[in-house]
């Protein structure tokens, strides 16, 4: 087994999120065909997209449509649109300012299973921010990056992931607040919970960040512990 599979970047830049769906499926097709019916043409190739999307809703397959808490014509009124997806968590919000990350990857190549590669992802946004000085950890039966995660009033979340697989083939993945607007997170329980804060990097370092430069920090990061293969920081 190769130990050090190639994965390609991809910066979709932004785009509308139903776009940067349709081009997550046409790769993770790809791959689950191809595990299904292996060809002589070779393995398709891994990706991680990178991109921000304008101001959405996306609902889990398993989340409560009751955790949005304005109506369409709400929406509209914000410049916000929804959509119900077929990863897993319930609802979060994507906007400028957030770094969204697609992998679009198989684990089996990596020699990894489910609950690693959301841990994984996990530790790569705490390395990230613990760069910046950030101290960042999981929360106990909670997916995502948390900080004071055990404090019963302090704790937020600065990252949310949501995944969908399929024969060990990822999409979907991790939504990281950098610069991000907060007050959109007022019109939803974010990804279901109606106690706890989120928070950003801007928000906790008191600076906007440059989000080129956080881009590729965080890409230099994710490719150390996915192609590296590197699970030394955490």
């Amino acid at each position: 087994m190769d130990h050090n599979p190639p994965i390609h970047f991809r910066d979709l830049g932004t785009i509308e999120y139903g776009k940067a769906w349709e081009c997550q499926e046409t790769l993770f097709q790809k791959l689950v065909e191809y595990k299904k019916n292996p060809s002589g043409d070779g393995r398709p190739e891994q990706y991680l997209l990178f991109c921000e999307h304008p101001h959405v809703y996306t609902l889990g397959k398993s989340g409560d449509e009751t955790n949005l808490l304005v109506q369409e014509e709400y929406l509209r009124k914000i410049n916000a649109t929804y959509f119900r997806t077929n990863r897993g968590g319930d609802i979060t919000y994507h906007g400028p300012g957030q770094i969204v990350g697609y992998p679009i990857l198989d684990l089996e190549v990596l020699e990894i299973g489910l609950r690693q590669y959301v841990e994984r992802l996990e530790q790569v946004i705490i390395a990230l921010l613990g760069d910046h000085g950030i101290k960042a950890t999981r929360k106990e039966k909670a997916t995502g990056v948390w900080l004071d995660a055990d404090h019963p009033v302090k704790a937020r979340k600065i990252c949310a992931i949501g995944i969908r697989s399929s024969r060990y083939v990822t999409m979907h993945g991790f939504a990281l607040n950098v610069n991000t607007d907060l007050d959109y997170f007022s019109y939803i329980n974010p990804c279901g919970y109606r106690t706890g804060g989120v928070t950003s990097m801007e928000k906790e370092l008191g600076r906007t960040l440059d989000m080129h430069g956080t881009r590729d920090h965080l890409r230099r990061i994710f490719m150390d512990y996915f192609v590296q293969t590197r699970w030394r920081r955490g």
